[in-house]
């Protein structure tokens, strides 16, 4: 007699995005992912804004030095990623995969982090920057791998040549 099988874990897919190329590379992946185990998706995205610092979205910051978020920044994030998630869904084709989108203001792999507790799989893109930019990880990559609790795809960026 067999032990019955371990049912795989049903929690939704987490994604990260930033409205980049990679981002969305990462969007395509975990969609599909979410289509095949047949599990919802959640898109998240963070949001950090300060004069010296800025990550995902800045087009919603205003301008000039002593500037900040505008007041409706989460509405303007909370819409792009949407917009972003129909575009990709229709590209895809195929029933739909129930997605929830959350922006929160914070630091990005923090709230990846936290919005990956009840998660089956963590998918965040790949950034490199310089020389090294193909071989390394973007810091947001790089700490979600090391603290996340659940597995982690990181997508690489898709490059159309290859350099000699």
């Amino acid at each position: 007699m067999t032990d019955p099988p371990v049912p795989h874990p049903v929690g939704p897919i987490v994604v990260g995005t930033d409205g980049s190329d990679l981002a969305r590379q990462a969007m395509t992946f975990a969609l599909r992912e979410a289509h095949l185990r047949g599990t919802g998706l959640r898109a998240v995205c963070a949001y950090e804004y300060s004069p010296t610092r800025h990550s995902g979205f800045e087009w919603t910051a205003a301008s000039g030095p002593d500037s900040g978020p505008i007041p409706q920044q989460r509405d303007l994030v909370t819409q792009a990623v949407a917009d972003t998630v129909k575009e990709l869904q229709q590209q895809l084709g195929g029933p739909p995969v129930d997605v929830e989108i959350v922006c929160e203001s914070g630091r990005p792999a923090q709230v990846l982090l936290e919005a990956s507790k009840d998660a089956c799989l963590l998918v965040v893109g790949s950034r490199g920057s310089g020389a090294w930019g193909r071989l390394a990880l973007g810091s947001t990559s790089t700490e979600v791998v090391h603290h996340a609790r659940i597995p982690v795809v990181v997508v690489p960026a898709e490059h159309d040549t290859v350099s000699s």
